[in-house]
């Protein structure tokens, strides 16, 4: 199933870890958790903190310990088709995160949420718009959905993060549907009237 993840981070840093995790799948449901830093863990950006309103206090305080929230996401996403909007950052702090925890970076594997984007209109609109104008197609609809989803302010906690990152997913596949629906002959054009 596909499930789309977001991260909040320490920092932008060489040495930022995760601070804050969620994933939301196709079907609506999620998991949040604060993370409790590693040993070693020291990265700090106020910057980052003035974004994201998380104090590092309060990951000490309330945090779940960095390798149960490790394990929780091998547990529950192993299998599954994970995306993320940003996946060099959020893949480094996957990293990160596993690495921490003993566990192996390959029992996670994470792609760009455009990708998906894509895939889901390309194959509604796949048997009726011809191959030399699908990706355009595709691109063009993917294009005017995020459009209209642009007034959506980013809310820097990770939890909203991904479940725009589906809003957005289920608004290209509609506007797909639709496309496709426009296009589709309607069954009344084919009614012929009953001879006199």
């Amino acid at each position: 199933m596909l499930a789309f993840l977001d991260f909040e981070a320490s920092s932008l840093a060489r040495h930022s870890y995760p601070i804050e995790v969620a994933w939301v799948f196709e079907n609506g449901a999620s998991e949040a958790y604060l993370i409790r830093p590693a040993p070693g863990w020291d990265d700090w950006d106020v910057s980052a903190e003035a974004i994201h309103h998380i104090p590092r206090a309060t990951l000490l305080d309330e945090g779940v310990a960095h390798d149960a929230v490790a394990r929780r996401m091998v547990e529950q996403l192993a299998g599954h088709d994970l995306t993320a909007s940003a996946p060099s950052w959020d893949g480094k702090w996957l990293s990160t995160l596993l690495r921490a925890a003993g566990l192996p970076r390959h029992a996670l594997r994470l792609r760009d949420s455009d990708e998906a984007q894509r895939e889901a209109a390309r194959t509604i609109l796949r048997d009726i718009v011809a191959a030399d104008r699908l990706d355009a197609t595709v691109e063009s609809i993917r294009i005017h959905a995020i459009a209209a989803r642009a007034g959506q302010v980013t809310a820097h906690r990770a939890l909203a993060d991904a479940q725009e990152e589906r809003e957005r997913w289920r608004t290209i596949r509609a506007a797909a549907t639709q496309f496709r629906d426009a296009q589709s002959p309607h069954p009344a054009a084919f009614v012929t009237r009953p001879h006199d």
